[in-house]
């Protein structure tokens, strides 16, 4: 006698109050569809659709997976196939799929959709551009200076620094950057802003290592309210980006600064503090070489970041149109 099988769906194996279902929510199908409109629907043979493989670009991101781990995920986790799209059975994409996924995405359309969705933030409320948090982050490139010093002493070169490394290193684009009297790197800088209102990233930036936190203002400056800053933001690069975009700069002077005033300073600070959070657990080693690769990956992390914040703040009818 033959015992039927129930069959069991995909859709009630991931739980109701999972975060996936929060997300893809708010970031629908549809907005992706508008967003990336243009971007070939198939890739490969079997056709994911590029929706899918943003979502599974989403997922990588979001759990902080290479390509081959991002791979395994989609086939060992049900919640991770749900979001995607992809059946119990269905077979997911490997992971030559999501290197040639962002390569079809591309920088610039993925710029466009993050301005979208702040965008959408906005239209809801939650970003206002009424007080903003700046700050800059270092980088370390994914390579070593090694074989460039080697290099460098074979041409009988004086010193390896950053007019020497563009004809030596392998991450052209790449530099050497300081941060203090003594604490060097190389790689680039991520600069962001934050709305001091909700904690969103608002706008994020991906410059060479050796562009300082002041010039580096003028790519994520708001286009109003005040701006909280660090010391890095003290100088006239940074006033010159607030002054040609209206906005006030409220940055801490440095200690030998005429105009300093401790109690402002101690102030500003004690502003500052909650929202050092958007980078005090940012993985500094970069995936890739180049500014518009990093700059890609950049995006998605300020993607995946303002989701968990949206689930934190939980408001009411959010869904991207």
């Amino acid at each position: 006698m033959f015992r039927q099988v129930e069959m069991i769906s995909l859709e009630e194996l991931v739980p109701p109050d999972h975060p996936y279902r929060y997300f893809k929510q708010i970031l629908n199908e549809t907005f992706i569809t508008r967003c990336l409109s243009g971007v070939p629907s198939d890739l490969g043979r079997e056709g994911y659709g590029i929706v899918r493989l943003f979502y599974g670009l989403l997922l990588q991101f979001m759990e902080d997976l290479s390509d081959r781990e991002c791979e395994r995920f989609l086939k060992e986790n049900l919640s991770g196939k749900w979001l995607c799209g992809f059946g119990l059975s269905e077979i997911t994409p490997d992971h030559n799929a999501f290197y040639r996924t962002r390569k079809r995405i591309g920088t610039e359309r993925l710029s466009q959709l993050f301005a979208q969705m702040r965008e959408e933030l906005a239209r809801h409320g939650l970003i206002s551009e009424v007080f903003t948090f700046v700050d800059a982050t270092h980088l370390i490139a994914k390579a070593n200076l090694w074989k460039e010093r080697d290099r460098a002493i074979k041409a009988k070169l004086d010193k390896l620094n950053n007019e020497v490394l563009p004809k030596l290193a392998c991450d052209k684009q790449a530099k050497i950057g300081c941060k203090g009297k003594n604490k060097y790197w190389y790689g680039y800088k991520q600069h962001s802003s934050v709305d001091m209102q909700s904690g969103l990233i608002n706008k994020i930036a991906v410059t060479p290592g050796n562009v300082t936190d002041a010039k580096g203002l003028k790519h994520v400056c708001p286009s109003s309210g005040a701006i909280y800053a660090d010391k890095g933001y003290c100088t006239k690069p940074a006033q010159h980006a607030a002054a040609k975009r209206g906005v006030h700069l409220a940055a801490i002077m440095m200690n030998h600064m005429l105009a300093k005033n401790h109690d402002k300073d101690r102030w500003l600070s004690h502003l500052r503090m909650p929202y050092e959070r958007v980078f005090s657990k940012r993985n500094r080693n970069v995936r890739y070489r180049g500014i518009a690769k990093n700059q890609f990956a950049a995006f998605m992390s300020a993607i995946s970041f303002n989701l968990k914040r949206i689930l934190v703040l939980n408001p009411s009818g959010l869904v991207f149109s």
